[in-house]
């Protein structure tokens, strides 16, 4: 029988529930934890419950050498544990076994842990004497009271953090320059670290122009920024004669309308030739905008697709020879 673990702990209390916090190698998390009670199984429930890729890409963090995870793990001991406290309190004792803690929070972690080939002292917060209904409701209150950080404001700190990629970059930069830009036709519009209504996020801005980077292979910001500018400008126009003042801050109607782009450029250069203006994109836009209506782009429904659907076809409908 493999020896008992001990770890030093300090005791904290929080209203009725006392906990106990310490330090753990993550390679022995990984080997007595499991997530759930439903399963016989430790590395079945993980395997069910998990997200392996997310676990993968923890598990490449840690083995990279630079990575730290200072969060604690909140755990339930169960009776297999058999833990004990000793030495005056100080000190906590458990069996060294394949189901001595219940994970409440940091499962993903954990399941990273047991992937890694690397161990590292890991933060930890250990419950004892928990019953099923008390580890339940203690699981629904860190997983529903805990708010994650909001991707758009993950993506403005990536600049800070060093962590864009290079297309991320790209359009960090163009977003900063239709936020910035006074003759710009979304200054005021976008918001960078937070969804606000009216505005324009970070994250819906960089989910409807990425795909619109290929296009514009080997252009640098200022250049696809000249561009689509002045196509925003024009659509912002025909929404305005619509009586739709202000819709291209909803997301669907800013996705479904960036979608467009393309096939508005290419009719443009055909007629117009380079450079491209908002008024060359208005002529090539306008009779679409005569043939949909205001509530097209007042009510746009959920789905970005399904407006540059209806977008579509009124403007293929509206080319003449």
């Amino acid at each position: 029988m493999p020896e008992p673990l001990r770890y030093s702990v300090s005791l904290v209390t929080q209203g009725r529930h006392r906990f106990y916090t310490l330090t753990v190698p993550s390679d022995v998390l990984a080997r007595t934890c499991f997530v759930t009670t439903r399963y016989d199984d430790p590395d079945l429930g993980f395997q069910r419950i998990l997200d392996k890729k997310r676990a993968e890409e923890i598990a490449a963090y840690i083995d990279t050498g630079l990575g730290t995870i200072p969060s604690s793990i909140v755990l339930s001991a169960q009776p297999d544990a058999e833990l004990k406290v000793i030495g005056k309190g100080k000190t906590i004792e458990f069996k060294d076994t394949r189901k001595a803690f219940l994970i409440l929070d940091g499962q993903h972690r954990v399941y990273g842990f047991s992937l890694a080939k690397t161990s590292l002292r890991v933060p930890v917060v250990v419950y004892n004497g928990l019953s099923r209904t008390d580890e339940s409701r203690l699981f629904i209150d860190i997983n529903t009271k805990q708010r994650p950080v909001p991707n758009e404001l993950l993506l403005d700190i990536k600049k800070l953090a060093e962590y864009e990629s290079d297309v991320e970059r790209l359009l960090g930069e163009v977003f900063d320059l239709f936020r910035g830009r006074p003759d710009s036709p979304l200054v005021g519009l976008l918001s960078p670290a937070e969804r606000k209504k009216g505005l324009i996020s970070r994250v819906t801005f960089n989910a409807a122009m990425k795909p619109l980077i290929p296009i514009f292979s080997g252009s640098d910001a200022p250049e696809i920024y000249e561009a689509l500018s002045a196509y925003v400008s024009a659509f912002v126009k025909g929404a305005d004669h619509l009586k739709a003042k202000g819709v291209i801050t909803k997301p669907p109607v800013f996705r479904g309308a960036m979608l467009l782009f393309a096939d508005t450029a290419q009719t443009a250069k055909d007629r117009f030739g380079k450079p491209y203006t908002a008024d060359k994109f208005y002529e090539v836009l306008k009779p679409m905008f005569n043939r949909i209506s205001s509530n097209n782009l007042k009510k746009p429904g959920n789905s970005h697709k399904e407006l540059h659907s209806i977008l579509s076809k009124a403007l293929r409908t509206s080319f003449v020879l």
